[in-house]
């Protein structure tokens, strides 16, 4: 079994690939495994895979694997994860990159804290611009319970945190079907993943790493994109909902859950002119109906908490929806 899996899903990066793959070479041991999932790009990303398949092989154990049709980033994690054979798990998306040295430090961080997943620092990377991102919890380098993380409501908390690939998770988890991504969707796939986490398993740590460099502003990237695709945010926030409504701590996780899923539709309806006409008349009739399948009192409490301008967009739909229905 090999130390660590890292599965690097890669779409029409030519661009970005050759950093990646080299960050990967820098981070290389026999011990670890590179998992490779191409997903169906259509410019040169493949044949750059198959060579750099073919170079990592001398110090590392590679597997490429090229989807016959393209599934989407969580799609492709999830074939990553069902070919992954190490004792730990991380993730590395096609157009990122790490320092040298990096993945070294994370096993041994997972060796000695000896908890589920350990969620790490990374770096945010805008043209030439540099900044740390940290994870909002100040505890470090100690094991305890990732439920404690998800509250309080009213600030940014660990599953806000939601980047899979700022981290590491025990095979455990794996087995326990804690880590797989809800297949198809286009973004916010890491939302349920990092609810569902922080719901099931037992122990984490955050540890002071800052070894992830995160691209941002990336021309191709979904969150550049103003089409239907950006829409399945709402999907993820849905599936957010049902689940952690089902959840032993219903009472006390809903009002976390609905507050942040109010707060990105605010968002999006803040940055509206961004979408085409089409998608942005879909986000409002969207949006409208995830408002009307929340919780109401929960939802009530939620707005009440919330700023006057995000509150006052929110609240605009709800009383569209509330009219909508009499009118019916």
């Amino acid at each position: 079994m090999p130390k660590l899996s890292v599965i690097v899903p890669f779409y029409n990066v030519q661009q970005y690939a050759p950093d990646t793959l080299r960050s990967l070479s820098l981070n290389a041991d026999r011990d670890f495994e590179f998992i490779l999932v191409d997903d169906h790009s259509k410019d040169e990303t493949p044949a750059i895979l198959e060579r750099a398949a073919e170079d990592l092989s001398d110090v590392a154990r590679v597997r490429y694997i090229r989807h016959e049709q393209n599934g989407g980033l969580a799609t492709a994690r999830n074939t990553g994860l069902d070919a992954a054979q190490g004792e730990y798990l991380t993730f590395l998306d096609g157009d990122d990159w790490l320092a040298p040295g990096y993945l070294t430090e994370l096993v041994s961080a997972m060796d000695e804290l000896g908890c589920d997943f350990v969620r790490t620092d990374h770096v945010q990377a805008t043209a030439r611009a540099r900044s740390v991102s940290r994870v909002p919890i100040g505890r470090r380098w100690e094991a305890f319970s990732p439920r404690d993380a998800i509250l309080p409501s009213h600030r940014s908390t660990s599953v806000d945190y939601a980047y899979a690939w700022a981290g590491a998770y025990h095979r455990r988890l794996l087995e326990k079907g804690v880590l797989h991504f809800t297949d198809g969707l286009r973004t916010a796939e890491d939302r349920p993943w990092i609810w569902k986490l922080h719901r099931e398993a037992e122990s984490f740590a955050v540890v002071s790493l800052l070894g992830v460099f995160y691209r941002r502003g990336v021309a191709s990237s979904l969150t550049q994109i103003g089409d239907v695709r950006q829409l399945d945010f709402i999907r993820a926030f849905d599936q957010v909902i049902e689940e952690t409504a089902a959840d032993r701590e219903a009472d006390r996780l809903l009002p976390k859950a609905v507050r942040t899923y109010c707060a990105i539709i605010a968002h999006h309806l803040s940055n509206e002119d961004r979408f085409e006409p089409a998608v942005a008349r879909q986000l409002r009739s969207m949006s409208a109906a995830a408002i009307r399948r929340m919780p109401q009192d929960v939802l009530s409490d939620a707005l009440e908490a919330m700023d006057m301008d995000r509150s006052a967009k929110l609240r605009r739909l709800r009383r569209r929806v509330t009219t909508t229905g009499a009118a019916a």
